[in-house]
């Protein structure tokens, strides 16, 4: 475990050395918000509904699943959704509308997956207004999903979701970076739906649990049965990762951990003996030079009845207050 995951997990008493950056940190984005608050800086209207999925704290949440899931729901209620994403990790300065043969060198890991899984239209910018007016005008979709836009506040929305990993909650509290939050506790009660992945968070609104899908091959057909791997994994919280392949079956010989949004070379693996297991987000950054004997698990998203009686509320309200 890092230095920072015990600082900001593990009570590690340090953080209170950092604590006049993170009030400072506070004084800035909540200063922020009030500008938008008070019409002072100006927000962009679509003339479609946006929802923004996102979280309060730095690490992953589930953000992707849920997103994937959400996608499924609009589709089924007879929406055309449409992806927009800052592209993290990738040198994009433009909207760039994300084809499923790109690389995730050019377009960011999590827009690639979401772009295969999902079958909906992507576009990656860090200007995220920019890149929901390009997805309107190049796609059909007539709803806009925002994928980690919760603080993106240019960009107005109808929906506000946010994810709290329930196993580590929001850790020590504090924002960054003496602790692991981009907003305060405080922004929970504003937001229209709180979900709390694999276990439960007191704020949430309901539990989200992540369902193992059988075990692929990156460069072929076959499967992988339950067996002894080599877990690598480069992303935000590896820790739940491990949980959903112990519960797939799968033990584990050795852990390689990176860091999050990590850019893998083949050289990475000159150490790992396979079977190599890894997340899905991990294997669209590793096809190009993967071995045999490489495999990434996916997960599906499954919600528990009280949040899926809610978003469907959520979404028939929306469907209602635009008329269609």
């Amino acid at each position: 475990m890092s230095f920072t995951e015990r600082l900001w997990y593990q009570g590690h008493k340090a953080y209170w050395l950092l604590l006049p950056l993170a009030w400072l940190y506070g004084v800035i984005t909540v200063l922020r918000r009030l500008l938008y608050r008070l019409k002072l800086k100006p927000q962009y209207k679509l003339p479609v509904p946006v929802i923004v999925v996102g979280n309060i704290s730095i690490g992953g949440t589930g953000k992707t699943p849920f997103t994937l899931l959400l996608c499924q729901r609009l589709q089924a209620l007879g929406w055309t959704p449409g992806i927009v994403s800052r592209g993290y990790g990738a040198s994009i300065t433009a909207p760039l509308l994300v084809k499923p043969d790109a690389t995730a060198a050019d377009v960011g890991d999590e827009p690639l997956l979401l772009a295969q899984r999902s079958g909906c239209p992507v576009v990656v910018c860090p200007d995220r207004v920019a890149a929901a007016k390009y997805l309107l005008a190049n796609t059909k979709a007539d709803i806009i999903v925002s994928d980690d836009g919760l603080q993106h506040y240019r960009l107005a929305r109808d929906i506000e979701i946010v994810l709290v990993d329930g196993s580590r909650g929001l850790g020590n509290g504090h924002l960054l970076p003496a602790g692991p939050l981009r907003e305060g506790a405080w922004r929970l009660a504003q937001v229209d739906l709180v979900i709390a992945n694999s276990q439960p968070f007191s704020a949430a609104d309901g539990m989200m649990t992540l369902q193992p899908s059988a075990a692929k091959q990156l460069i072929g057909d076959a499967l992988l049965p339950p067996c002894a791997v080599s877990l690598v994994a480069g992303i935000g919280n590896p820790a739940r990762f491990e949980r959903t392949v112990l519960a797939a079956g799968f033990t584990i010989s050795q852990r390689h951990y990176f860091a999050d949004h990590h850019k893998f070379s083949v050289t990475d693996f000159n150490d790992i003996s396979g079977p190599v297991l890894m997340t899905e987000k991990d294997a669209v950054k590793c096809r190009a030079f993967a071995g045999k004997e490489w495999f990434s698990l996916g997960v599906d998203a499954q919600l528990d009845e009280q949040l899926t009686t809610k978003i469907t509320t959520i979404l028939t309200n929306l469907r209602s207050s635009y008329g269609t």
